[in-house]
């Protein structure tokens, strides 16, 4: 008997120590970590345990006052967890004043607890400094008459007070920034946004402004918008296009010509589009241009902003596709030269686009040049209005000798049209700014 009780204790001491050694510890991760609360702002916390979280509590702490904000729990599984497998799960509750009403403006501490749902059930926290900001940010927008363009571009100016960390313009799903006016308070400032041709005619823009805590406000300004027509156009590709742009693109690519062009012509557009849109960072703050813009000179016009292209092979249509902004030609090699007064963003190969150059202009505010032959300036330069940066060609996703022309705004698209227009430059843009444009500026 004595034997017996022995091997069963030395069994338990052993089963619990298998146990315990399979034992998880919690890890907790915020990413990127919260920075402030308000009334009731959104939190997200990150949690992995391969057996779950039997539970999970976030406290509010401010002068030695205590809040459960949010708090789970899930039945234990002490014995049977080494069959549970879980992956990651993120957590989410909001956290501020409506959890914890004896919240102050001020410094706080947000803790997170979480126990592990296995046998030992280890707990682990992890702590992070909060800023308490109560007071929502408030909005007094301009009086002015807005009349924009489907798939053009406005400007409207407002103050901002209160709290607040950023403000701006949103049209549909887009953001457009904010900046102070020219030689006025920080809290008086503008955006310059524009009206995506693809968005719905009903949608309606409106400027926000929001505090550190998440928390949001809108205002509306007055408008008025003008529906746009743009085209369909059917093109035709041979296999002597494919066979020339695809190989130039995508040298060594893996499938047939047709297989490689589309997926050119979708992943790689999209690709290319989404960093000439990451180069709205690369902006001064201020006027840099000076006049209206210039396209280039006696050239002809091939395809026009916003036209939806089929393509079509051997009679059958593959494809479908959005062309933003002008094909300009005239002969082989011209010169091709800045629209505009403006420092040079980006110079060198761009998929689809080829040798490709940008060139910014301010307040976010850039030009750009596709299909060249050869660049003549690098990133950085200063350029003139006129002055040669390259000369035209047939790189990338071109079929002939042109340039691709359009023009961005915070790097949404726009027609380039409105901005060859002086009196629209003044009437749209620096009368509300209360500028010249001026590089010097």
């Amino acid at each position: 008997m004595k034997l017996i009780i022995a091997l069963v204790a030395v069994l338990s001491v052993a089963v619990v120590a298998v146990l315990a050694a399979l034992s998880a510890t919690p890890a907790i991760a915020m990413d990127p970590p919260l920075k402030a609360v308000g009334a009731s702002t959104p939190v997200k916390v990150q949690v992995t345990d391969p057996y779950g979280i039997r539970q999970f509590t976030a406290v509010l702490e401010q002068n030695g006052v205590r809040s459960t904000v949010f708090e789970h729990h899930t039945p234990a599984h002490r014995l049977m967890f080494m069959r549970l497998r879980e992956a990651p799960r993120t957590i989410g509750f909001p956290a501020g004043k409506q959890q914890a009403p004896a919240l102050k403006n001020g410094k706080a501490t947000l803790v997170i607890e979480a126990k592990s749902n296995d046998f030992l059930g280890r707990t682990v926290s992890a702590s992070y400094d909060v800023n308490v900001v109560l007071e929502p940010p408030r909005l007094t927008l301009d009086e002015a008459q807005h009349y924009i363009n489907q798939g053009g571009s406005e400007l409207v100016t407002f103050t901002v007070s209160g709290d607040w960390s950023e403000a701006g313009v949103k049209v549909g799903l887009y953001t457009f920034r904010s900046f102070p006016q020219p030689g006025r308070p920080a809290n008086e400032r503008f955006s310059l946004f524009g009206f995506p041709w693809n968005l719905p005619v009903d949608t309606v823009p409106h400027v926000y402004a929001r505090n550190a805590a998440g928390t949001e406000v809108t205002g509306r300004f007055w408008f008025k918008l003008f529906p746009k027509p743009f085209r369909t156009r059917d093109l035709e590709i041979t296999d002597a296009f494919l066979d020339k742009v695809v190989n130039q693109i995508d040298p060594g690519g893996s499938g047939d010509l047709l297989t490689r062009f589309l997926r050119i012509n979708s992943v790689l557009r999209k690709q290319n589009n989404q960093t000439l849109a990451d180069l709205r960072s690369k902006t001064e703050e201020r006027v840099l241009w000076n006049g209206p813009f210039t396209q280039l000179a006696n050239s002809q016009v091939e395809a026009h902003f916003a036209d939806v292209r089929n393509y079509i092979y051997k009679g059958k249509k593959v494809d479908q596709q959005v062309h933003l902004g002008y094909d300009l030609a005239v002969t082989q090699h011209v010169p091709v030269v800045a629209a505009n007064d403006g420092r040079v963003a980006w110079a060198s190969d761009l998929g689809i686009y080829g040798n490709c150059i940008v060139v910014d202009h301010g307040y976010g505010l850039q030009s750009i040049y596709g299909h060249l032959s050869r660049i003549d300036v690098k990133v950085g330069d200063i350029v003139k209005k006129g002055q040669s940066m390259g000369h035209s060609g047939s790189t990338g996703l071109a079929g002939g000798d042109h340039v691709h022309f359009s023009m961005q705004v915070d790097g949404v698209q726009v027609n380039p049209v409105e901005w060859f227009d002086e009196h629209w430059i003044h009437d749209r843009i620096l009368s509300k700014l209360a500028v010249g444009s001026a590089a010097s500026r």
